[in-house]
């Protein structure tokens, strides 16, 4: 598809341009400018932002520089506004230098082939597969397409179908879309990717958050849904049951019931899963749980009709749902008791619950090319993240707590965050202090909200073990008794359960579950062996969490599975199956990668990890390598069935 590229037109007053240009991020005005001027002057000056994730947002320029950029944005968008032309339109080698003034470091080729593909500044779709569209309109309609999951990948996967002309069917077995957004509703849930980033390369948004807030979201992929004409091939409220192949015939019987109703039988060329990771929740095993005489619910099935205020309430956890929701039950219940495991590492990020300034909405409006490079800017701020912090250096001494210099640069740097707040109570600050790698689970985004909460007069933090839970409320290993009028579990999800609880039959009866064993792998988080046309969206080793935006992988992934569907068409194949040796080989480097993280260094627990200590969720490498990978699938990679 073709992107959007608006160019807007200024018709403000000098006064709103003024003020506007206060809240300007000055790289991406700066690099709007040479749109603006045709000055590429301007990018080769001596104010040029620095690179790391931990520059400050302006990169490093200082007040005295902002102020001349200011004004000369100033004298350039009033004579734009009055009349003046757009300069040329920078070459490819001018846009290049521009990515590296953006990225404050120089690109070697296939890194710059991916950033300016991403900047898509000409409305490039960089995640197409146009051979798939010039094939036969006779062709691609005949192949059918199940998509289990109308989320975030699931509608990407739609959308994409649609556009190359391939009949699609999606299966949701909630009432609407938006997955994830759709199912978590507890209080102060948030998205905790930056949002110009959290949104699809096709459909840019003026947020109103820099991390909006669960109903944005979910408005967000309903709104696309209509914009996409989508919702006519979804079946909500249907479960999908169990899928097999038919080897002989080619297709995918897939067994569907809707709520309510009978159950029936769906036939399909391919089936791609889109049901993601965090969407079963993961209950504790722990003695008694279920004699609790109390109001009690997972945090993922928020009880919304009960009302908190003036309640006792019992926390089971602490991981980023716990981390959202506390803070705001807090501030209505009598009493809070939040029972950790394991504390969490806390990434310091002050505008995580501001709004976004009017006068940077204006500019994202406004400003020619400004929205283009400043959700440019924000990705490559986030695309590598503290993604070196996380990898371990050989040479390092390892203790439990670091795994490399720079990752304990990170910590001391974490560290200090927590210590400002709630250092003046050093029984507190103890608790909140991880004893393991930062990376080794997952980081939390914190602009003091969880540890102000925790500060509270009716809130107490217990680090003493669970030893069970009665009548009344829990009891711990040290014999503490904690009664509560309320028990919330904020215990996680079954990540590592891919694709249960369907029941999904391969080549020669090949179960699925039984083909893992527990211990879910793909080709690319992608293909299975023995399960031919099954593709994963959000698939095993696909998750990222130090870097990037989970977005950017599915959009990767579905351009590699619309390259699939090119290939079973042209070759009027009837199936594709990852061989064997590819997979395996695939998955060693995978393993190897993770081992050398912290998340598969670190003991403390995590839902990174399967329950056979295997790191089943995380992607171990940079985005351009998985961008790389996904840009067209191999066929040497596959045994085709004709």
């Amino acid at each position: 598809m073709k992107l959007t590229v608006d160019i807007p037109r200024v018709t403000d007053d000098d006064r709103v341009i003024e003020a506007a240009l206060k809240d300007a991020h000055i790289p991406s005005l700066m690099a709007a400018l040479v749109h603006i001027t045709g000055d590429a002057g301007i990018v080769r000056g001596e104010i040029r932002p620095a690179s790391g994730f931990f520059i400050d947002a302006q990169g490093g320029i200082t007040e005295a520089q902002q102020a001349r950029v200011r004004a000369l944005a100033l004298e350039a968008l009033k004579a734009y506004r009055d009349g003046k032309k757009l300069g040329a339109v920078p070459n490819a080698a001018l846009v290049h230098e521009m990515v590296e003034f953006i990225a404050g470091r120089e690109m070697r080729g296939d890194y710059s082939e991916f950033l300016e593909a991403e900047l898509a500044l000409a409305g490039e779709d960089a995640y197409a597969q146009p051979g798939l569209k010039a094939l036969p309109a006779q062709d691609r309609a005949k192949f059918n397409v199940v998509i289990v999951g109308a989320g975030m990948s699931g509608l990407l996967a739609g959308i994409r179908l649609k556009e190359a002309g391939i009949p699609f069917t999606i299966v949701e077995r909630h009432g609407d879309v938006g997955g994830t957004w759709h199912q978590n509703t507890y209080p102060g849930c948030r998205v905790d990717s930056p949002n110009h980033m959290y949104s699809y390369s096709f459909k840019p948004k003026d947020w109103p958050q820099h991390y909006s807030p669960q109903a944005v979201l979910k408005q967000y992929f309903a709104d696309v849904a209509d914009e996409f004409g989508l919702r006519g091939s979804i079946r909500f409220n249907t479960d999908v049951r169990e899928m097999a192949w038919d080897d002989d015939r080619g297709v995918w019987s897939v067994v569907v019931e809707p709520r309510g109703g009978k159950r029936e039988t769906l036939e399909a060329n391919a089936v791609i899963s889109a049901v993601g990771q965090l969407n079963r929740p993961k209950w504790p095993d722990l003695p008694g749980q279920d004699t609790f005489k109390g109001i009690a619910f997972h945090s993922t099935q928020w009880e919304h009709q009960h009302d908190l205020k003036g309640k006792r309430v019992l926390v089971i956890g602490t991981g980023a749902s716990a981390f959202q929701f506390v803070p705001e039950v807090a501030k209505v219940a009598k009493e809070v008791v939040v029972f950790q495991r394991t504390a969490p590492w806390m990434c310091p990020v002050p505008e995580y619950h501001d709004d976004i300034p009017a006068g940077k909405h204006w500019l994202l409006n406004n400003v020619p090319y400004y929205a283009k490079w400043y959700r440019f800017a924000v990705f490559w701020r986030n695309a590598e993240g503290i993604l070196d912090a996380a990898e371990a250096d050989p040479s390092w001494n390892q203790t439990d707590v670091a795994i490399s210099a720079q990752n304990d640069q990170v910590r001391q740097m974490f560290y200090e965050h927590i210590k400002s707040i709630v250092g003046d109570d050093p029984e507190l600050l103890a608790k909140c202090t991880p004893n393991y790698p930062v990376a080794g689970k997952r980081i939390l985004f914190d602009n003091g909200n969880w540890l102000r909460a925790l500060k509270r007069d009716n809130v107490r933090v217990v680090t003493d073990p669970i030893k069970g839970i009665d009548a009344t409320g829990i009891v711990t290993k040290s014999g503490e008794r904690y009664d509560g009028d309320v028990l919330i579990y904020g215990t996680g999800f079954t990540a590592s359960k891919f694709l249960w609880p369907m029941r999904v039959v391969g080549r020669g009866g090949r179960e699925l579950e039984k083909h893992w064993n527990g211990d879910p792998r793909a080709y690319k988080g992608i293909a299975i062996p023995h399960f031919p046309n099954l593709f994963c969206m959000y698939g095993p080793n696909t998750n990222i969490v130090v870097n990037g935006s989970i977005i950017f992988f599915s959009e990767c992934e579905m351009r590699y599975i619309l390259s699939c569907i090119e290939q079973l068409i042209r070759g009027k194949h009837k199936a594709m199956d990852v061989k064997r040796d590819v997979h395996d080989r695939y998955n060693d480097v995978i393993d190897a990668g993770n081992a050398r993280m912290a998340w598969g260094i670190s003991k403390a627990p995590t839902w990174y990890r399967n329950e056979k200590g295997h790191v089943t969720q995380n992607w171990p490498f940079s985005l351009i390598r998985f961008w790389m990978e996904t840009k067209t699938a191999d066929p040497r990679d596959f045994a085709f069935t004709d």
